[in-house]
């Protein structure tokens, strides 16, 4: 049950059940009443008939007649006044309720007689007394309720004490709903709230399907949210970590040649001149790595920053990919490497020359360092079925499905050792390299060259995706996006 509603009912509930119970118990007392008003006016009846037979005597009312029966009949629970025919007191056996010298006026003497009234704590009856047909007086009775009064009392104080207990179980009741509802629950997010901001493990407990059940849920799902993000943050900072060392590492190690080097051309006196031109090649060589490890780290880091925004600028697709495919063929021929180029690009696309220019340095130099000399390297270019070169490698053709419709594809594919296949989810890692060893680094490059080309394509909008099996080679696939709106991209 939502807790609007809960506490709905609960005010409902609070509010109607007091006043029903209050009904109940009023109805209960006053037919209570009721009876015992019956049960004590055919008594006091009863009572009266024999005062009456008494008082009703004439002689009573005479000058100087006697009192001793009157008196007999009036105690602390009756009272008696006689009066005259003219209303005024000759008998009276309580003083302070009748003075004695005092009378009644015609008016109130003739009111309401032979009529037994009921007051709250006494009955009263008033009856004039007649000798033969002349009026000779009049009598007053009061008697006391005593018995009814006091067990009307009871009553009520026994009513008012149900409603009390009523009333505070059901405050009571209340109250241990709402902290079991509420309070208890809300306390307790707080403490996991509290515990999970001081860093300590939270157990998740129960979900209700209410309000606190659905921010408790909340709760739980944003903390799952910052968890994972605390987790990819500490990956990165690890990586970072990781990434200032091995840099600072890789740095230092030509540096340290240079420096060597340097030292040598100064102090020596005795290099010859062939001596003396290798150390300038070999300082100009690690000054060359060095600086090119110092740009790769600054576009990766440019890279990785969110506001970062690469700037594309609409190419042909036919001048911009033969463009790209072109030029390795020195590189290649150098190491005794034989390259394919197929380059077959339709429509217009929105790049940033410069970045995917990178991208292809990148692959290639990768491909061509770990292709043996003698084998082959393809580089292609393609955005048609038509064009999809019969030499690609059968498990590549069983893994990837090309959609030409809205993509265009860059492949570089060699032939050598291939990458292991728990290394293969590793490769675009910054720094990572499948040949750790890190005084071999400067002669494999810096380590960040597919990490930046696999963020350079999606920048782009794209992916890059490495498929390998050992002893048969590699092969490495760009995806582009197409222009949109652009037919002659898309025909």
């Amino acid at each position: 049950m939502k807790i609007k509603t809960w506490l709905l009912l609960s005010y409902l509930i609070v509010m109607i059940l007091p006043l029903l119970v209050a009904y109940l118990l009023f109805a209960w007392i006053q037919s209570y009443h009721d009876d015992q008003k019956v049960e004590a006016f055919l008594q006091t009846s009863t009572e009266l008939q024999e005062v009456k037979a008494i008082l009703d005597d004439p002689n009573l009312y005479k000058p100087k007649a006697k009192k001793e029966q009157v008196n007999k009949l009036a105690n602390g629970q009756r009272s008696i006044a006689l009066y005259n025919r003219d209303g005024l007191v000759i008998y009276t056996s309580n003083p302070t309720l009748t003075p004695a010298q005092s009378g009644l006026d015609r008016e109130k003497l003739y009111e309401g007689l032979y009529t037994l009234e009921q007051g709250y704590g006494t009955y009263s009856y008033r009856q004039p007394v007649f000798e033969g047909n002349e009026l000779i007086g009049f009598f007053d009775v009061e008697m006391a309720r005593d018995e009814w009064t006091t067990a009307v009392s009871d009553r009520s104080w026994l009513m008012f004490g149900i409603f009390f207990i009523l009333f505070l179980s059901v405050y009571v009741a209340v109250v241990l709903l709402v902290n079991r509802k509420l309070n208890r629950r809300i306390t307790g997010l707080m403490e996991e709230m509290t515990a999970f901001a001081h860093g300590d493990v939270v157990k998740e407990s129960q979900v209700n399907n209410d309000e606190i059940g659905k921010l408790k849920k909340h709760f739980y799902d944003m903390r799952k949210q910052i968890n994972a993000a605390q987790e990819v943050i500490d990956q990165e900072q690890r990586k970072k970590e990781y990434m200032i060392a091995s840099i600072s590492h890789d740095l230092k190690t030509p540096l340290t040649s240079i420096k060597a080097y340097a030292e040598s051309l100064e102090n020596e006196q005795e290099l010859t001149e062939t001596e003396q031109k290798e150390y300038r090649k070999i300082i100009m060589e690690k000054s060359d790595f060095m600086k090119q490890m110092l740009d790769d780290l600054l576009t990766y880091t440019l890279l990785q920053s969110p506001s970062y925004e690469m700037q594309l600028v609409q190419v042909d697709g036919n001048e911009f990919f033969d463009m790209l495919v072109s030029d390795y063929e020195a590189l290649c021929k150098d190491k005794n490497i034989d390259l394919h180029v197929n380059a077959h690009v339709t429509g217009m696309y929105e790049v940033n020359p410069k970045q995917i220019m990178r991208v292809a340095d990148n692959v290639m130099s990768n491909a061509i360092q770990h292709t043996p000399q003698g084998r082959n390297i393809w580089v292609i270019a393609i955005s048609d079925s038509e064009s999809v070169p019969d030499q690609l490698f059968e498990f590549v053709t069983k893994k990837f499905t090309f959609n030409f419709e809205e993509n265009v594809y860059f492949i570089v594919q060699n032939e050598g050792s291939g990458i292991a296949d728990n290394k293969i989810a590793q490769i675009f890692d910054p720094l990572y390299q499948e040949d750790q060893a890190r005084s071999k680094r400067d002669q494999h490059g810096t380590g960040l060259g597919l990490s930046i080309t696999k963020q350079i394509i999606e920048k782009h909008g794209g992916d890059v995706q490495i498929f390998s099996e050992e002893d048969i080679g590699a092969c490495v696939i760009c995806r582009l996006p197409k222009l949109k709106g652009d037919d002659e991209g898309n025909g």
